[in-house]
């Protein structure tokens, strides 16, 4: 780390607060906007019992259980051998974390009858439990409503930010049962560009200098031409290498837009649609796993295996008769203005879309609409006073359906963690070794579910891209095939 990094940290550590030095970062001009990719959230209960099927469909959406996205991505068969993410720690970065998560964890795991943790309300901690922590920021202030005169996004922003921790830790937790999770929290808003990119990349650095990680989980995201210079962006990158030279993956959601980004958004005012395609930052990294999104139009009352459900909503499953997924609309993709096509994108599966001079985005992909999203619970001011809207009401405590490439991506750092104990540590850039798999047409073939229907045209007015055979800027190479995709991935990755 070098000093001008090494100045947001001064050791004041206690228990598991990190407290982080004055902000001082870099003009207005030179940072884009963070946000949190949930896209879309539904309220479906009021109770701690998860909603039935008939609750989902009433409103066009069919939701998933832990068991069913298990069973849809081919997990029992790791499970069944041990490799379930034990000794190995996500870190899942959000800003504001949440008051309530530990809670909520329990309600969750209770629910559906996971593994508990050791650290989550209510557990008595046993030898050999996975662990959930959190490691605050510059301390963790109280998620209030700021007074009627402010101008900031004050109890809305931090509601919504509590929505992506509630979807992150639960959802990588039930792909990863035995994983430990790490929330690490900054304090800053998502509208405020000039400090919530350099805390959160400074996070970063702090829990890959103290191997408090092999995985970090990114549900955030930027456009490129959001920043105010390529250079300011470059800045940003040092955490992303020494992960890289320190052998931990860094996963990013794809965004949530399409092919349609938007430039950075003052404080209380319009902003404005970049009006070319663009992709997202962190995930146009190429030292970062950019991940896409899908439709699961798999059977979710099947726990076993994947079945494909053509009849049941949402609309997009049902006018794609046959298909297990389909490309999410909103799935951020396409190629990046600042990175050109790194080496290993230089061999694509047969047929995929071309990658030109500049990095292709996303990688791999995952379901992310919420019309198949993920059940989450989550604890939210029972007067209704969150600042979000739920249809006509204030949203509340209780269970949702949420989608978004913030959905796929912890999900995805939930398989690497299984990846990282077969491999007996953490891998590192996964990249060279996916596509090293997405080469070889027999394991193509039999580690990936090609997506081949769908589009990312969000905007009629921002030209998208169709889903393809292969490699395409919707879905990627495609999504798990996880009890064959992960062995073959430590194979790869040391060149096999």
């Amino acid at each position: 780390m070098n000093n001008r990094h090494r100045r947001w940290l001064f050791g004041c550590a206690t228990s598991a607060t990190l407290v982080l030095s004055a902000m001082v970062g870099p003009s207005p001009a030179t940072a884009g906007a963070v946000h949190p990719t949930v896209a879309d959230y539904t309220q479906l209960t009021t109770s701690a019992v998860p909603p039935t099927q008939a609750q989902c469909a009433s409103v066009g959406r069919r939701c998933f259980t832990p068991q069913a996205i298990q069973a849809a991505y081919n997990l029992g068969p790791l499970y069944a051998q041990g490799l379930d993410g034990r000794g190995q720690t996500i870190a899942i970065v959000d800003s504001y974390g949440s008051d309530t998560m530990a809670h909520d964890l329990h309600v969750f795991n209770t629910a559906f009858g996971l593994q508990p943790m050791c650290g989550e309300e209510g557990v008595v901690c046993a030898p050999g439990m996975p662990t959930f922590s959190q490691l605050h920021l510059q301390g963790s202030p109280a998620t209030t409503a700021p007074p009627s005169t402010s101008n900031g996004t004050g109890q809305e922003d931090k509601s919504a930010w509590a929505l992506e921790v509630a979807l992150d830790v639960e959802t990588a937790h039930a792909i990863a049962p035995r994983a430990n999770i790490l929330l690490v929290t900054t304090p800053t808003a998502e509208t405020l560009g000039v400090q919530g990119f350099p805390q959160m990349m400074a996070a970063e650095q702090y829990v890959i200098d103290h191997h408090l990680a092999t995985v970090i989980s990114q549900s955030f995201a930027s456009a490129e031409d959001a920043f105010g210079s390529f250079q300011s962006l470059e800045n940003l990158r040092y955490a992303f290498k020494s992960a890289a030279q320190n052998g931990v993956t860094v996963l990013g959601s794809s965004g949530d837009s399409g092919s349609a980004n938007s430039r950075k958004t003052p404080v209380g005012q319009g902003g404005s649609t970049i009006p070319t395609p663009t992709v997202e930052w962190p995930a146009s990294d190429p030292l970062v796993t950019g991940v896409g999104g899908t439709y699961l139009c798999t059977d979710p009352l099947n726990t076993t295996s994947r079945v494909v459900d053509s009849v049941d909503p949402p609309v997009n499953c049902q006018q794609n008769p046959g298909q297990a997924e389909v490309g999410w609309i909103a799935s951020g993709g396409g190629f990046s203005h600042v990175f050109s096509r790194p080496d290993y994108q230089n061999a694509l599966p047969a047929g995929s879309t071309p990658i030109g001079a500049m990095r292709g985005v996303p990688d791999v992909a995952l379901q992310a609409s919420s019309r198949t999203g993920a059940l989450v619970y989550i604890s939210l001011p029972p007067d209704g006073q969150s600042g979000l809207r739920c249809g006509s009401a204030p949203c509340s405590t209780g269970w949702y359906d949420i989608g978004g490439t913030s959905l796929s991506c912890p999900q995805w750092a939930g398989l690497v963690a299984i990846a990282d104990q077969l491999n007996g540590g953490g891998l590192g850039l996964i990249n060279p070794g996916l596509y090293r798999i997405g080469a070889n047409p027999a394991r193509y073939a039999a580690d990936f579910y090609d997506i081949t229907t769908g589009n990312n045209t969000a905007d009629p007015a921002v030209p998208g891209y169709p889903a393809t055979v292969g490699w395409d800027p919707v879905t990627g190479l495609g999504t798990p095939n996880a009890a064959r995709l992960i062995p073959d991935l430590v194979a790869a990755v040391h060149g096999g």
